[in-house]
């Protein structure tokens, strides 16, 4: 996969994808990988221009309660440079598909969305020929003004590092690579929610 080192191994994964902004069918095939990007990656380089200043000027938005989308750029723009430099055998977080291991997982992210009313659509079944990383949603941090904070959160989240006392852990799975619908797991139409 161009992007990577020679020392990442791609191998094949099924796994389950809870499906929110789209429905999706049996046979259909995304490429995600360092040239083909999520829809994270676009929401991010629209707030590109902000980021700039507020790096190059935090004084100004010290006080400031930041934009959810801002905090979220700011998050993951962190996340991938820490990525880049430490784990570039994982998939980014930018071009990624965000997957359960399990169904019973996927059912959990299935009922959370239906909860925060999210439209959600589908459980599918997926073969994936890429990279994955099993992280822990609960380290995915809110973005600040301080870049070190942002960079050493983001290191804890590569790390999987947890402390004592900390909640349990929410397992969120990235893959990319070559990932094909093998099957339609479970279906709702999201208008009779």
């Amino acid at each position: 996969m161009k992007g990577r080192g020679k020392e990442c191994t791609m191998s094949e994964y099924v796994v389950y994808h809870v499906v929110t902004e789209r429905p999706m069918h049996v046979g259909q095939r995304i490429v995600l990988d360092t040239e083909h990007h999520s829809g994270v990656y676009e929401r991010v380089m629209a707030k590109m221009d902000l980021v700039h200043d507020i790096y190059a000027y935090p004084e100004r938005y010290q006080f400031e309660k930041l934009e959810h989308h801002t905090a979220v750029a700011l998050r993951e723009l962190a996340l991938e440079e820490v990525r880049q430099k430490q784990y570039p055998c994982y998939p980014s977080r930018m071009g990624c598909l965000y997957v359960s291991g399990t169904l019973a997982e996927a059912e959990k992210w299935f009922d959370f969305f239906l909860e925060i009313r999210r439209p959600t659509y589908q459980i599918v079944k997926l073969r994936v020929t890429g990279n994955v990383f099993a992280g822990n949603a609960n380290l995915c941090f809110v973005g600040t003004t301080d870049k070190e904070q942002n960079l050493l959160l983001a290191e804890q989240y590569w790390r999987n590092e947890t402390e004592d006392g900390q909640e349990p852990p929410v397992i969120e799975m990235l893959v990319d690579g070559t990932i094909e619908v093998i099957e339609i797991v479970k279906e709702i139409d999201p208008c009779a929610i």
